[in-house]
């Protein structure tokens, strides 16, 4: 019995350091997914001070995960911390592309593959959000620019081709990014057309010589 019970001390001290790290986990989660969401937030109001504030702490809470977690890849790999590293890769991309940057690569981040493309996944929706910002003061060259990186984006995520187990679900989110790739490049084309129609209008309208 006096080896159980020093097997069982053992246990816990074990389950201690792992509730501890766990803990500290969620919290460092909750506040990356925070900074991340300000970033984008910042991001779409051109407000590039804030947005690279809160990119500095993300990357600094990102960091903070990976170290604080190294000893306890059951915790690193587990939904919630890889749910926060999703939003950090979306959050970096999604104000690299908005801001006329090259996209950031999966090494620059350090994050797991799959985390990665779910977080480029989600960035799709976030382009269209600007996207629809543009077309707010009619169709613009930079309506298609995002357009074309939507579009490269979903060109990498349909090939990825490989069990959920792999991906982690990563077949569902690249549907849904086709879904809102399809209907953006539909408010480009209407925009498009609507301006075109415009145009045509008031080429008309001049050459009977009615004023507008």
């Amino acid at each position: 019995m006096d080896q159980l019970e020093i097997a069982a001390e053992e246990i816990r001290a074990k389950f201690d350091l792992q509730t501890a790290a766990r803990d500290k986990a969620l919290t460092v989660s909750r506040a990356l997914i925070r900074h991340c969401a300000l970033a984008i937030r910042a991001v779409h109001r051109d407000d590039l001070d804030v947005m690279q504030e809160h990119l500095q702490a993300a990357k600094t809470m990102a960091t903070e995960l990976k170290e604080d977690l190294a000893g306890h890849p059951d915790i690193y790999f587990t939904g919630y911390t890889q749910d926060a590293l999703k939003e950090y890769v979306e959050a970096e991309v999604t104000c690299a592309l908005i801001k006329g940057k090259s996209i950031v690569m999966p090494a620059e981040l350090d994050v797991p593959h799959a985390t990665y493309l779910k977080g480029l996944s989600e960035v799709v929706g976030e382009l269209r959000r600007r996207t629809l910002d543009e077309l707010r003061s009619g169709y613009s060259e930079e309506a298609e620019r995002l357009l074309t990186h939507m579009d490269e984006i979903y060109a990498v995520l349909v090939t990825m081709d490989y069990p959920d187990a792999i991906t982690h679900g990563l077949r569902r989110q690249t549907d849904i990014a086709r879904s809102i790739i399809e209907r953006t490049r539909g408010d480009i084309t209407f925009s498009l057309r609507g301006e075109h129609l415009e145009k045509k209008i008031q080429e008309l309208s001049a050459q009977l010589g009615v004023e507008e």
